[in-house]
């Protein structure tokens, strides 16, 4: 199984520690994630499904292409790592 964590700034506002879960790619990964926390799906992604463009993902230290489908290939032994960006000055 994968594993996915998330950038402390998420895990402020939302109870979403680190986990193992199953899915072939990032879409597949976030929907286990989404059916445990359904409120993190907004904090995610648009009305449309697509990445956020504050949030970047990255699978086994590569930025992910696909942030449209989410369709980025997923081992069993990935780290899946989720970043929100901050913004301000």
């Amino acid at each position: 199984m994968a594993r996915i964590s998330f950038t402390p700034n998420l895990q402020r506002h939302l109870d979403v520690a680190p986990c193992a879960v199953m899915g072939d790619t990032v879409a597949g990964v976030l929907a286990e994630v989404f059916a445990v926390n359904p409120r993190l799906r907004s904090y995610l992604l648009d009305d449309q499904g697509q990445l956020r463009r504050h949030v970047a993902i990255f699978v086994d230290a590569e930025r992910i292409d696909d942030r449209r489908h989410l369709s980025d290939r997923v081992g069993a032994d990935s780290e899946v790592y989720v970043v929100q960006a901050l913004t301000g000055g």
